[in-house]
């Protein structure tokens, strides 16, 4: 590895750009569980959590998570088990994530759109002892997943608790009988257990492991990222101290909680602001905008996609946005076009992030009062500056560091970056040489520090030898005016070896075809860039944090 203290990149050209508060060193030495504590000592009747026409205090989720930690230590859960979640936005997420940080535990946040092979392969790997989740998932088919897998406890929970307003649009199931193989989560954090061994008996250090976080698997089988205490408080801390939010902040959570963005920048950050957090079970675009109108949101931050599908929405206007002081996007490409459009329709900029579960969300970020340039050679929208204690590098393929302005992959060194994955001492060794998280990731950085991400480094696409990135041609799909989603792959091609496809959906009411697509690309990007085929889906496939999922999307090529 190159040597930081003789790097370019060590002289940390962005610090010019931040502000005084958003160079100011953060060096956290507490976690979110004594931020908790510190709120309840100081405002404990704020509304810590708004659920449609639910409310509850930080002192309420406080006794709440306290209750849960005392009965999972009382079913025997021991310092350092892991204790998987599956449940959507909602306060059972808040109440169980806090209630086995407080019994000691370690967290493993999982996808609610997982199947049970993919469940079954996180609570193996996890070694996971309890599982908490909604009761409906557990009755259809996390009882399956979890008969060849460690986990002894299960708490089941049904969303339309802490609320009375049962939303159509959203909560439109039912609550169904308490199962016989699992405790009541709801019950559980209303019994009063006192949390074990005192207030602080089990609470986490900083150096203490928080989360498993398991990729999203867009690029392979799910590895789990062993994000620490520090590392979330270090990431919280630079949100609250870089956002420029007023006092006591309302926060919505477009993000799921159990992805990194969202729990570290809208759970973590709001919790460390001593703020209000919105929650509105998952996302569904008039929800969404309802919740904006109700509660007057000071931010956000989700995918680009999410915001798209607001745009989109008939009855948008930009009233549901005045209350906004900051919105950021994460979580998949933002596309210049999208920035443009959404501040002429609706008045908010929003402001670009970069990060990875490996470094617990954000490592570069556009800050209040700047935005972002973008490329004028290949047209892509920077993803922002990295913080002060963070280092950025672009190196080439032999590890080399590489000019400002040239392309390579990006690393990453930094008090966020995770110090490895959990029992894999293979991968960690080759994703984080001396603790730089290698991200996988082809980018550059400006002379002035502004980075830039060009494309993953396995999806790049070559077509008779040329390299073609799906980003750029994305973003030239993007400017056409009846397009709504794209992504971009390389397919087989009997004469250039690949060539490139596009799959597409489209704004509602709009009216194009495959042909007009691919010349209106032809007349924009270089001969061997434009999609020589196009398809035009309903929807695009997504994780549930609205990335893309080109692997998907080459899988109906190679099944057809």
């Amino acid at each position: 590895m190159t040597d930081t203290s003789a790097s370019r990149y060590a002289a940390k050209p962005w610090l010019a750009l931040l502000s005084d508060a958003q160079r100011a060193p953060v060096d956290p030495d507490h976690t979110l569980v004594h931020a908790l504590r510190r709120v309840v000592a100081e405002t404990p009747d704020r509304t810590f959590l708004a659920y449609f026409d639910g409310r509850l205090t930080y002192r309420e989720v406080d006794e709440l998570s306290d209750s849960v930690a005392g009965h999972l230590a009382a079913r025997g859960l021991e310092p350092g088990d892991r204790v998987a979640i599956l449940l959507q936005n909602s306060p059972h997420f808040v109440l169980a994530l806090l209630g086995a940080w407080k019994a000691g535990a370690v967290v493993v946040p999982v996808n609610p759109m997982y199947k049970s092979g993919e469940v079954g392969h996180v609570l193996r790997d996890g070694e996971v002892a309890a599982l908490i989740c909604s009761d409906r998932a557990w009755e259809s088919y996390l009882r399956r997943a979890a008969e060849d897998s460690p986990v002894r406890i299960v708490l089941t929970g049904c969303e339309l608790d802490f609320q009375t307003r049962n939303d159509a649009r959203v909560l439109s199931f039912e609550r169904l009988p308490q199962a016989d193989d699992a405790d009541d989560l709801t019950a559980v954090a209303r019994a009063g257990h006192k949390a074990p061994e005192g207030r602080d008996g089990r609470a986490p250090g900083p150096s203490d492991i928080a989360l498993i976080s398991y990729t999203s698997g867009t690029s392979g089988t799910p590895k789990g990222a062993t994000n620490t205490h520090g590392n979330i408080m270090y990431n919280a801390e630079r949100q609250r101290t870089g956002l420029e939010l007023p006092e006591a902040p309302v926060y919505f959570a477009l993000a799921p909680l159990f992805h990194i963005t969202g729990m570290v920048c809208q759970l973590g950050a709001c919790l460390d602001s001593a703020g209000t957090l919105v929650l509105a079970y998952r996302f569904e675009a008039g929800v969404v905008l309802d919740a904006f109108a109700e509660h007057g949101p000071h931010y956000t931050v989700g995918p680009s996609t999410a915001f798209m599908a607001l745009a989109a929405h008939p009855a948008v206007t930009r009233d549901h946005f005045v209350s906004f002081r900051t919105i950021s996007s994460g979580g998949a490409p933002l596309p210049p076009a999208l920035v443009e459009k959404f501040r002429a329709s609706f008045g908010p900029y929003i402001r670009n992030g970069y990060g990875l579960t490996e470094c617990t969300a954000p490592c570069a970020s556009v800050p209040p009062g700047l935005e972002a340039p973008v490329d004028p050679v290949s047209g892509t929208l920077a993803v922002g500056l990295p913080g002060p204690e963070t280092v950025v590098r672009i190196v080439d393929d032999q590890g080399q560091e590489v000019p400002f302005g040239e392309q390579g992959e990006i690393l990453v060194r930094g008090p966020q970056v995770v110090p490895g994955y959990w029992r894999r001492p293979d991968a960690t060794a080759e994703t984080f040489p001396d603790g730089e998280l290698r991200t996988g990731d082809i980018g550059f950085m400006d002379a002035d520090g502004w980075l830039y991400v060009v494309d993953r480094k396995k999806d790049m696409i070559n077509a008779s030898g040329f390299k073609v990135w799906p980003r750029e041609v994305e973003d030239v799909l993007y400017t056409h005016p009846a397009v709504r989603e794209a992504a971009v792959v390389g397919v087989p091609d009997g004469y250039r070896g690949e060539t490139v496809k596009a799959y597409i959906s489209l704004r509602p009411g709009a009216e194009t075809d495959p042909g007009a697509l691919a010349e209106y690309c032809k007349e924009r990007l270089a001969a061997y860039k434009y999609p020589r085929q196009v398809e035009i889906l309903p929807d695009l496939p997504k994780t549930a944090s609205g990335k893309i999922l080109r692997r998907e999307l080459r899988s109906r090529v190679n099944d057809r």
